[in-house]
């Protein structure tokens, strides 16, 4: 009887955990130019956000984010989304991050994370990495890896959030 009510406990427990939307960490890190940027204050005025991990080198992301970038302005008009990029590139290799960023024409914010401190605080193995947060600043949506059209997932989460 006791294992029993300990393990219903447990359960709830787990379950409502889970259920809890997490909050970004506080990891520091820079853009582009060198401004010095915490990860826990990220906002858009009270709007959904995205954040994008990704790295020069691979492809997938790349993919992604020239799938996002060919509806996102159409995006912000309807919903007002930001997104934010998180380059993982390494030290040695932040400088072809402005480059591709400016070859391919993206209108994201881009920060920088050559350590990796913002992907391993927020348990990513794998890249691309998408979060979307609410206007709350709250996590509400994870998904590792791209394949084509999986943009269209996104914007649908977004869409719901304001609804609701």
């Amino acid at each position: 009887m006791v294992k029993n009510i300990i393990l219903a406990l447990t359960l709830a427990f787990v379950f409502s955990w889970n259920k809890a939307k997490a909050q970004l960490p506080a990891v520091t890190l820079k853009t582009m130019n060198g401004v010095e940027v915490r990860t826990d204050t990220l906002s858009n005025g009270g709007k959904p956000f995205i954040i994008d991990f990704f790295a020069t080198w691979c492809k997938p992301c790349n993919r992604e984010l020239d799938a996002i970038s060919e509806v996102y302005e159409e995006w912000q008009e309807e919903t007002g989304v930001k997104i934010i990029t998180v380059s993982i590139d390494q030290a040695q290799n932040i400088n072809k991050v402005k480059p591709l960023v400016s070859n391919h024409g993206w209108e994201y914010e881009v920060l920088l994370d050559p350590n990796s401190d913002f992907k391993r605080a927020l348990g990513c193995q794998t890249i691309p990495y998408t979060l979307i947060v609410d206007g709350k600043g709250e996590i509400v949506y994870k998904h590792n890896g791209y394949t084509d059209g999986a943009e269209t997932e996104l914007i649908e989460k977004v869409r719901e959030l304001l609804k609701k």
